[in-house]
């Protein structure tokens, strides 16, 4: 009998149903970066999600998308984990892939991004994926995570154990 998954909800009517691009460069997927640590925090909670990076082929055994075109139709938020110069396109890169939000993390947003969001009737989201993550308890370093405290309040998603939560 298959068991039903559980979604979870995640920032400002985000949840664990939705489906996520994770923008990032090689540089903050290989090195283990914010865009990994988004991309894997996602996938951890059982969201479909998929890492976009030009010039990048797989990481830890998942295809990476070289851009959002190569998504379309697949993915509901973008989660830029890139400055906001280096955004340039996104919002008509998000629109042309049929994406409706984008969950801008720490340092992402823009006021010029805000705009073009706004005219293109895109959702914006602001925040950091990683304060929906629990820290273990038995370890005192996730008070020393900024994560930790900005999202103290925040809802949690459970760590999946033994391939369920």
């Amino acid at each position: 009998m298959a068991r039903e998954k559980t979604i979870y909800p995640l920032a400002e009517g985000l949840s664990t149903q939705d489906t996520y691009a994770v923008l990032g460069n090689a540089q903050k997927f290989q090195k283990h970066k914010h865009a990994w640590k988004a991309w894997r925090a996602l996938k951890d909670f059982g969201c479909v999600v998929y890492p976009v990076a030009e010039g990048l082929a797989r990481i830890d055994g998942s295809k990476v998308y070289s851009n959002l075109a190569e998504l379309t139709d697949k993915v509901s938020v973008v989660v830029p984990c890139l400055l906001p110069e280096n955004l340039k396109s996104l919002v008509q890169d998000a629109v042309l892939a049929g994406c409706g939000k984008i969950w801008f993390q720490e340092q992402t947003w823009s006021r010029e991004l805000q705009q073009e969001c706004d005219s293109a009737g895109i959702e914006v989201i602001r925040g950091c994926v990683l304060r929906h993550r629990i820290y273990p308890s038995k370890i005192s370093l996730r008070y020393l995570s900024p994560c930790y405290w900005h999202g103290l309040r925040d809802v949690k998603v459970p760590v999946k154990k033994f391939g369920r939560y």
